[in-house]
């Protein structure tokens, strides 16, 4: 009984091997949009296997390979922070994060830095910053740009404000949860 269980650990942890395999060089090759925004491409397909530690590190690799992308840096930092935080890599994840930043004159309208302090403040354990954050968050005005905003489609689309307020209340409902459980654990909309 006890070698029929362990052979079926060894073939699960193999099959969790090869499922998180990819073709590295054709990864690295693939320009920003495909790699990053393509929910069928790029990273997220090793996340969306559940292998959250390869698509980090293979936004690292990427990052690495491909230098500095200017704004876009912020925002795989940003990922692969989100990434790191999945499997439990908090100091990394703050640090990513941290790097995740706008410039605060870019950002004084859109409150991304706030989403930023409050989902290191969940990292870290400090639910009064994460309130804190929250509260700053809610209390920014929609900027003019949203009001009349237009979809892909052409038709108007509604944009939910404040952005990623959603998160940081998912993270205050199932506060001690790991990142991941929180990070989905936001309230439904209606």
């Amino acid at each position: 009984m006890i070698i029929a269980a362990l052979a079926l650990a060894v073939l699960a942890a193999g099959d969790a091997a090869t499922q998180c395999q990819y073709d590295r060089s054709a990864m690295l090759a693939l320009d920003l949009s495909v790699f990053d925004q393509d929910i069928n491409g790029g990273w997220r397909t090793l996340e969306a296997k559940g292998c959250a530690k390869e698509a980090a590190d293979l936004i690292q690799a990427w990052r690495k390979a491909h230098g500095s992308m200017g704004p876009a840096d912020t925002l795989l930092s940003w990922h692969e922070g989100q990434l790191r935080a999945d499997v439990g890599q908090y100091a990394d994840a703050i640090r990513l994060f941290q790097a995740g930043r706008h410039p605060a004159a870019d950002d004084a309208k859109w409150g991304w830095n706030l989403y930023v302090d409050g989902s290191i403040a969940y990292l870290r354990g400090d639910r009064q910053k994460l309130e804190a954050a929250r509260a700053k968050l809610s209390s920014l005005p929609r900027p003019a740009e949203l009001k009349d905003a237009i979809g892909p489609d052409g038709r108007p689309r509604a944009v939910r404000w404040p952005m990623n307020i959603r998160v940081l209340d998912g993270f205050i409902r199932c506060w001690g949860q790991s990142y991941k459980a929180a990070y989905r654990c936001a309230v439904p909309t209606v």
